[in-house]
């Protein structure tokens, strides 16, 4: 078994006729939501569930060039209970960080004691990604901000935030459930009108990708922050 980089440090593993999307833990003996570890030639991997992470799913469904590089300083919008933020951390390394903000205290307490409680790369913040400016002497600017928050007004949240933190020529990802956003309308044309508004916010979008099997009535997507 040796791991194939399909992106900078996120591998796939074939393991027992089964291919593994997985990450280099960077706290090896550690796990955050009961991954598997496998060590393959001195380092130890961890298991990435893409049922339990949109951007795993993203990943598995063609996702064409990872957003994320060593080193990037990231915002992460409803980071919830860490699961993904905890690869990203893998992916970002020591040299990365990344600022994750969630409203929900139970969720917060639960990323405290699993992620950043052992990861020096991940600040968390209990504060409400629907006001940046309550957390702007928090976050300094950024290269990427990941949006994953279960609000009908989430692509102008994205776009507020990108107006406070985000680099241009930054990047966003950006999970659309479109559930979320209008029940009563399809998700092709929830899909249309959030990325009309990161549009009209300043972003040019790179790719787009429907998560399904693993997220049903969910997109992801890739945009470049143009202001």
């Amino acid at each position: 078994m040796r791991p194939r980089e399909i992106f900078p440090n996120i591998f796939k593993l074939d393991i027992d006729d089964r291919v593994t999307l997985a990450t280099r833990n960077l706290t090896p003996g550690l796990t955050v939501y009961g991954e598997e570890l496998i060590i393959v030639e001195g380092f130890e991997y961890r298991s990435w569930n893409p049922y339990r992470s949109k951007l795993a799913a993203a990943i598995l469904k063609g996702l064409t060039k990872s957003p994320f590089s060593d080193s990037d300083k990231v915002l992460y919008l409803g980071v919830a209970s860490g699961t993904t933020c905890s690869h990203i951390s893998d992916i970002v390394g020591l040299n990365g960080h990344i600022w994750g903000v969630d409203f929900a205290p139970r969720s917060m307490r639960d990323m405290i004691t699993k992620v950043a409680s052992h990861r020096g790369n991940v600040s968390p913040i209990l504060g409400d990604a629907r006001n940046p400016s309550s957390y702007g002497q928090i976050v300094p600017e950024v290269d990427l901000i990941y949006a994953d928050v279960a609000q009908p007004n989430q692509a102008i949240i994205a776009v507020n935030n990108a107006k406070f933190f985000l680099k241009s020529g930054g990047l966003l990802v950006i999970a659309i459930k479109s559930r979320s956003v209008d029940v009563s309308l399809s998700p092709n044309r929830v899909y249309t009108s959030q990325i009309g508004i990161l549009e009209e916010g300043g972003f040019n979008i790179l790719e787009f990708l429907r998560l399904d099997p693993y997220e049903r009535d969910h997109a992801m997507v890739i945009a470049k922050y143009t202001t």
